[in-house]
């Protein structure tokens, strides 16, 4: 995610995926241990008929799947949770120094490396194969993700890293970045967030050590799997894990929010995690979903290297908990470069208590868009692409207010209602027509629709 657009004339919208040849620069893709400083990105966007994406020092060729624009390449490499002060940064530091202070090896070193210089460009293969997602899952839909082409995308989670760090020797890790999806537009949705993922991976012997008698359990069985375990662990392994993963989550939170925090779990499902669970808290009289969790699964190691191990796994939106902890109001905000933001989180230490002090709230301007859709083949969020790369931060919401199939033709039209308004300054009506009638126009253009202008 970048900046706030400056918006001084409306861009003109080109290709939903890119076809000219876009260079990129920024991180190398290597890992690298702890915090690093962003390494600012550097786009150029020049025709050629070679048809790649050049990004992070390498080049993509595109083909069928190619989806990705030049907007949302545009935020690669800005790594606002590497900005010090930046909200996202001090959120990252808190949950970090948690773990850092609280879990600790047996020479006083901390139990967990802390990888958040990753590249977000993955393959397929890391961002769904390395973790067991079906073929047929609708999480690969080329509607939900930005695909550079069919073997490489934008991570679409941290747990993309997953295999790779396990692959690699380690049994307890944090990772973070940016990761993208194609998504609705509100003010808690953006196609470019952050996510904190975190492992761990058990021995036998420890985690069993500290169990009475523990000497003759075992993490391993050939059993049955149910929806409490998988078929290949025991019962008591499973037990164990699970309660040292939601003691850890649970502190976590605690450690954040402050004493007293009341904590809840709900069953759900993931793919590479049996059983799963997501984690809400009572924030203010009100439940709110901060992370998903759950027990790897058994394969996923396996084929890592780690057959010997049993482990858990957690995700969390780096957002999402900076938006409740310092009541930010909207998503876009933190891509804001306003020093009346940004002032209100330069602050002595990390733990400093901190209330988001609000902007001056800035009136609305509604337009609605209306258009006979093309074919069977149109997405919403190819959409929301189109009204984002044109109109970018300035349109605070995008809803689908009415549907409507003509009882003759059969032909189904859409009406979008696009809520503009710019969290720093006051629109002129006469800036949002023009951005407004830039988006009918490219609808037509680049989504084929016809439309009802």
């Amino acid at each position: 995610m970048a900046m706030l657009w400056k918006f001084m004339r409306v861009a003109k919208y080109s290709k939903t995926a890119l076809s000219s040849k876009v260079k990129a620069r920024g991180i190398p893709t290597h890992l690298r241990h702890s915090s690093s400083k962003s390494v600012p990105s550097d786009f150029a966007s020049n025709a050629s008929c070679s048809n790649t994406v050049e990004l992070l020092g390498k080049a993509y060729p595109q083909d069928d799947y190619s989806n990705v624009t030049e907007k949302i390449l545009s935020k690669v490499g800005k790594d606002l949770h590497n900005k010090k002060h930046h909200p996202l940064w001090l959120i990252k530091e808190q949950v970090k120094d948690h773990f850092y202070k609280q879990y600790t090896g047996r020479r006083g070193t901390p139990l967990f490396s802390v990888y958040d210089s990753l590249s977000p460009v993955v393959t397929v293969q890391q961002n769904f194969d390395s973790l067991l997602v079906p073929q047929n899952h609708a999480s690969r839909r080329k509607d939900d993700n930005y695909y550079l082409n069919r073997g490489h995308m934008l991570r679409a989670h941290t747990s993309a890293h997953q295999w790779d760090l396990i692959h690699s020797g380690l049994d307890a890790f944090l990772a973070v970045g940016d990761v993208y999806r194609r998504d609705t537009i509100d003010n808690t949705h953006y196609p470019v967030f952050h996510q904190m993922e975190g492992v761990r991976l058990f021995s036998c012997h420890e985690l069993f050590s500290s169990i009475k008698d523990g000497e003759g359990l075992q993490l391993f069985e050939q059993g049955h799997r149910t929806a409490h375990k998988q078929e290949c662990h025991t019962m008591e392994a499973v037990r164990l894990v699970e309660f040292n993963l939601k003691q850890v989550l649970t502190k976590l939170m605690t450690h954040i929010f402050g004493d007293g925090l009341e904590v809840r779990w709900v069953d759900c499902y993931f793919p590479f995690t049996h059983p799963s669970f997501e984690m809400e808290i009572n924030f203010q009289g009100e439940w709110l979903e901060v992370l998903g969790c759950g027990v790897m699964e058994q394969q996923l190691l396996n084929s890592a290297g780690a057959q010997d191990k049993i482990g858990w796994a957690f995700g969390l939106g780096l957002e999402r908990l900076a938006m409740i902890l310092y009541g930010i109001p909207d998503i876009r905000l933190f891509w804001s470069e306003d020093e009346r933001f940004l002032k209100q989180f330069v602050v002595p230490h990390i733990w400093q208590k901190v209330k988001f002090q609000p902007l001056s709230r800035y009136p609305p301007l509604i337009n609605d868009i209306s258009f006979w859709l093309p074919s069977e083949t149109y997405s919403k969020n190819d959409f929301y692409d189109l009204a984002r790369t044109v109109g970018g931060d300035l349109i605070e919401k995008v809803v689908l207010v009415d549907e409507f199939t003509h009882p003759k033709t059969k032909k189904v039209s859409h009406c979008y209602r696009i809520i503009y308004r710019h969290p720093e300054r006051t629109l002129t009506k006469e800036e949002v027509h023009h951005i407004h009638q830039a988006i009918e126009e490219s609808a037509v253009r680049e989504l084929g629709v016809e439309g009802r202008f």
